[in-house]
């Protein structure tokens, strides 16, 4: 199956699919998560998990060959910081640092759960390479936009393509790639999607399992062309983390989504 990037030598080159909604000549913001989240994940120790990962999104990534850096900030005892950046030209376009954690025994205290239920549609309805689920308000799972180009609160279901032709895609590049989709959630309106995302933060108090995943747009704050997105990621068998991005007003170029698939 054909996968977001193909491996040359020690660069890898992106595949059509890859390429931005905001501009043919740039790489779309899902795939870099993935590609920041893949480097870092080899810097995480025996017994620790990933539990944050947070982006930087502050030059375009050109559709062109690109390397991915990285290196351990600090490793102690329970705690692991490591940073990545992806480099074209020997210039850093994009970076990311995660945070694991070693796993432990959970305190014996009972603590408040979540009652939320998160709706999931059946079994194989989305495949890794189509198009995303979508809900909005009361309206049922669809892969057409035009049905959920409204002010609804939008939910999207997705089953995330491989990210390097040829390689397993892991759990947290899994989840780092859907992240990326909190702005559409949480800040496609009636006339598309007119924020585009500088950063996203996401946080994981477990990896996901099976490779589909759920992302439900909670709130968004705006200000002065300045939107913060929040969304709760989850799979079939519950909440799994949040994802938070600041967005800046990009309604120049607004993109809108019934004109074709993210």
């Amino acid at each position: 199956m054909i996968g977001f990037f193909t491996r040359h030598g020690d660069t890898l080159v992106a595949e059509e699919i890859t390429r931005s909604p905001w501009s043919r000549r740039h790489l779309t913001g899902p795939a870099l998560c993935g590609l920041l989240a893949r480097e870092l994940e080899t810097h995480c120790p025996a017994g620790a998990v990933p539990v944050r990962l947070t982006v930087d999104l502050f030059r375009a990534v050109l559709d062109q060959p690109l390397a991915v850096r990285g290196d351990v900030v600090s490793k102690g005892g329970r705690a692991t910081v490591a940073d990545a950046a992806i480099v074209q030209d020997d210039q850093v376009r994009a970076r990311a640092t995660a945070l694991f954690l070693a796993t432990g025994t959970p305190p014996p205290e009972r603590s408040r759960k979540p009652a939320d239920e998160f709706p999931v549609p059946p079994p194989g309805a989305v495949a890794p390479g189509r198009a995303p689920l979508f809900r909005s308000g009361d309206r049922d799972w669809s892969h057409d936009n035009a049905d959920h180009q409204n002010g609804d609160r939008k939910i999207c279901w997705m089953a995330v393509l491989p990210l390097v032709a040829g390689e397993p895609t892991s759990p947290f590049e899994c989840a780092a790639m859907a992240a990326d989709l909190t702005n559409q959630v949480c800040h496609w309106g009636s006339r598309g999607v007119g924020y585009i995302n500088a950063d996203v933060t996401l946080t994981l108090s477990r990896l996901p399992s099976g490779g589909e995943l759920g992302l439900r747009g909670e709130n968004a704050v705006a200000s002065a062309g300045i939107s913060i997105g929040t969304a709760t990621l989850y799979d079939r068998a519950g909440a799994l983390g949040t994802c938070v991005v600041t967005a800046l007003s990009n309604a120049e170029r607004q993109v809108d989504l019934t004109a074709g698939d993210r």
